[in-house]
C-alpha cells in the first residue's frame, strides 16, 4: 500500500471460514482462531483523507459504497488497514468500534529473523529469552515489540526489526507515540547542521601580535616580502606602520615620518658661526676676531 490509503478486507467466501464469519474478535480469541491475512481478500482500496479515521471510513461506507467496491456493507469480522503517513494499523471491525490487531499485513521477506511466530529469542545486551507479540509496520519496515518469556509485563518491553537489531529499549505502553518518533528516527536520521567551513589562512593572516592585525596578502595589492620581514622583526604594530611610510629602513626608530627634509640637515658648526656673527655684531668686533678668542679660550682649556 501506498501511503496514506486504506484498504478493506473481507473473509473469503469458502466454507472454512464460516465459523469466522461475523464473529466477535473476542469469540475467535477464544476458540483459539488467528485473524489471518490470507484468509481475507482485498474489496477496496482507496486514498485517505486528511480527517479518515477508522470510523469516520466506516460511516461512510455506511451512507454509500464506492462504485469500486467489491463486496458486502462493512460488518463484523471485517479489518481495515490504514496506511497514515507510513505507518500501518491494522483494525478488526466489532459491532461498536475496532479492536486493532496485529501481524494482519506483514512486510514479505523470507531473509527476516524476526517474526510474530518469533519466541525464546535471545536480544544481544539482555538476559533471558523473548517473544513477539505485537508488530508495526513503518515505512514499509515491520517492527516487532518483545516481551520476557519468564517476568512478562514485569519488565520493560522491547523493539526489534526484522534483522533482530534492538531499536527502542525500555518500552512500556507499547507502540505509543514516544515510541513511534523513535523507530521513524532511526529509518529516517535528522539532519545534523553542518559547521561552516572555515576560511584557509594565507601567509597574511598568521598569528599576529597580540592587539595587532597582520598585513594580510590580498589579490587586489599584496605588500611586499620586505615589509612583511620589517614587521616581523619589529614585532609592533607601529613599526609595521612605520616601515610603509619611512623611505629608508635605516630609519625605522618608533617615530614616523623622520625623513630627510628637501633642504637638507642645518650643520651645528654652521649654527655656531652664525650665533658668534650676531654676538660679533653687537659688540662691534669682527666675527674674525671673535672666533681667534674663542679658539684661544678652547686651547687654555
Amino acid at each position: 500500500m501506498d501511503v496514506n490509503q486504506f484498504a478493506v478486507y473481507q473473509l473469503k467466501n469458502i466454507p472454512e471460514n464460516r465459523q469466522m464469519r461475523f464473529r466477535p474478535y473476542s469469540v475467535l480469541q477464544e476458540k483459539g482462531i488467528q485473524i489471518r491475512c490470507k484468509d481475507y481478500e482485498q474489496v477496496y482500496l482507496g486514498r485517505m483523507q486528511p480527517e479518515d479515521g477508522p470510523e469516520q471510513i466506516r460511516k461512510r461506507f455506511e451512507r454509500k459504497l464506492p462504485r469500486s467496491f467489491h463486496g458486502h456493507s462493512i460488518s463484523i469480522s471485517d479489518v481495515l488497514v490504514l496506511n497514515n503517513a507510513g505507518v500501518v494499523t491494522s483494525y478488526y471491525v466489532e459491532k461498536e468500534g475496532f479492536t486493532i490487531i496485529a501481524g494482519f499485513i506483514r512486510k514479505s521477506s523470507s531473509g527476516a529473523l524476526v517474526s510474530l511466530d518469533t519466541a525464546d529469542f535471545h536480544i544481544e545486551g539482555k538476559e533471558g529469552s523473548w517473544l513477539a507479540f505485537d508488530s508495526m509496520i513503518v515505512d514499509g519496515r515491520q517492527f516487532f515489540l518483545m516481551e520476557h518469556e519468564t517476568y512478562g509485563k514485569d519488565v520493560a518491553w522491547a523493539v526489534l526489526d526484522e534483522d533482530g537489531k534492538l531499536i527502542v529499549d525500555n518500552v512500556y505502553q507499547g507502540f505509543n507515540q514516544t515510541v513511534l518518533q523513535q523507530i521513524q528516527d532511526y529509518i529516517n536520521p535528522p539532519q545534523l547542521a553542518k559547521e561552516p567551513e572555515k576560511p584557509e589562512m594565507t601567509v597574511g593572516q598568521a598569528a599576529a601580535p597580540s592587539g595587532a592585525t597582520a598585513p594580510s596578502l590580498s589579490s587586489q595589492g599584496k605588500q611586499s616580502l620586505e615589509n612583511w620581514q620589517k614587521y616581523m622583526e619589529n614585532g609592533e604594530y607601529l613599526r609595521s606602520i612605520e616601515s610603509g611610510e619611512e623611505q629608508n629602513y635605516s630609519f625605522i626608530d618608533g617615530n614616523k615620518n623622520n625623513d630627510k627634509k628637501k633642504n637638507g640637515r642645518v650643520s651645528v658648526l654652521k649654527k655656531l658661526r652664525q650665533k658668534q656673527a650676531e654676538i660679533a655684531k653687537r659688540s662691534g668686533k669682527p666675527a674674525q676676531q671673535m672666533e681667534a678668542a674663542a679658539d684661544m679660550e678652547r686651547r687654555r682649556k
